[in-house]
């Protein structure tokens, strides 16, 4: 019995102690919203904004190397020069585009000249040379096909025959078949001579149009890139610089043989840079807009941070660990002289 009170006492104690315990519990605490990065960042690498490769137009020995790596160029600099049996400088380029354009010109005229005095017939009126050619040619099949049944008969034969008389046939006589296929002839051959005098005068004017940009590509005083592929290709015993620029790859010596077609100078413009990023992917490409601004920092440049701003994205993709990515290029607006090609970037994308 005491075992009993004694328990019924403690089960008191316990539900006591229960209620007092749960009076005395805080109310909880809210936990933050976090609100998710959407930053985009990706890697990329600094390029000069402009560069080109340039190769030789002509085999040869190179006679002169007028410049060394890191050297600045302005356009039309000589850069190197060959010794090339087939090879022009560019003021022996020049003397022969002047001959050649002097020739096309003669050739213009000529043919002019020809088109000109060719006596049109009647039966061409309102037509060009090659719809002359066209119905002409009709015309001569027609007349071959109507003296088609008369061809094997003799010269003394060629009269209505016989039978043609008898049947009362209205084609004419054989002999008038004759003289209208002849007659079809002589006018496909004057069509013919007509569309021969048209071409001669178009392959004309043609060489005229390609011997004034050679001419006008080789006396270019401001040495354009419009005109640089031209002026390398015809003053091919010299390599001359397309623009202006900084020489950050030279593979030519004096006296070494170089062949044509093998790039041996790179030209780079550093007035300006860009970064490429290399692993921007599918799903953050699409975030990003041409002229959105960006912040880019080097890896061989702690501390410093430049700006820019998207200039292109690239409708092509690449595969990179398994992750499909797209080439952006930024354009930096900032820029520093130890700023050198290749380096590494981290671009951050700014909203």
């Amino acid at each position: 019995m005491k075992y009993i009170k004694f328990l019924t006492l403690i089960l008191l104690a316990l539900t006591l102690a229960a209620c007092g315990s749960a009076a005395a519990t805080p109310e909880a605490t809210p936990v933050p919203t976090v609100v998710a990065d959407d930053t985009i960042i990706a890697e990329g690498k600094l390029e000069p904004i402009h560069y080109t490769e340039l190769a030789l137009n002509a085999s040869g020995l190179v006679s002169e190397v007028l410049f060394t790596e890191g050297g600045e160029v302005a356009a039309g600099d000589v850069i190197a020069r060959l010794d090339a049996n087939e090879g022009q400088t560019l003021e022996s380029a020049q003397a022969k585009a002047a001959q050649e354009m002097t020739t096309a010109y003669q050739e213009v005229r000529d043919a002019q000249y020809k088109m000109d005095n060719f006596d049109v017939p009647s039966d061409f009126n309102g037509m060009t040379p090659s719809e002359a050619v066209e119905a002409m040619l009709v015309k001569l099949d027609k007349a071959r096909a109507d003296f088609e049944p008369y061809k094997d008969l003799s010269d003394r034969s060629l009269e209505q025959t016989q039978a043609e008389k008898n049947s009362g046939v209205v084609k004419g006589t054989a002999k008038n078949y004759k003289k209208a296929l002849d007659d079809a002839w002589a006018d496909y051959r004057k069509a013919i001579l007509w569309l021969e005098l048209e071409s001669t005068l178009q392959n004309a004017n043609s060489r005229l149009i390609l011997a004034q940009r050679d001419y006008d590509a080789l006396q270019d005083p401001s040495f354009s890139a419009d005109t640089a592929g031209t002026r390398a290709a015809l003053a091919n015993a010299e390599v001359r610089a397309p623009f202006p620029g900084v020489i950050t790859d030279l593979n030519l010596k004096v006296g070494e043989f170089a062949a044509s077609g093998e790039p041996v100078i790179t030209v780079a413009d550093n007035s300006q840079w860009i970064v490429k990023t290399t692993d921007l992917t599918e799903i953050d490409v699409v975030n990003i807009k041409e002229g959105q601004p960006a912040t880019i920092t080097f890896d061989a440049l702690p501390g410093m941070e430049f700006k820019g701003n998207v200039l292109s994205i690239g409708e092509n993709y690449s595969e990179n660990q398994g992750d499909i990515v797209y080439e952006v290029t930024i354009l930096l607006t900032d820029k520093d002289a130890a700023m050198r090609w290749g380096m590494t970037a981290v671009v951050n994308f700014v909203k």
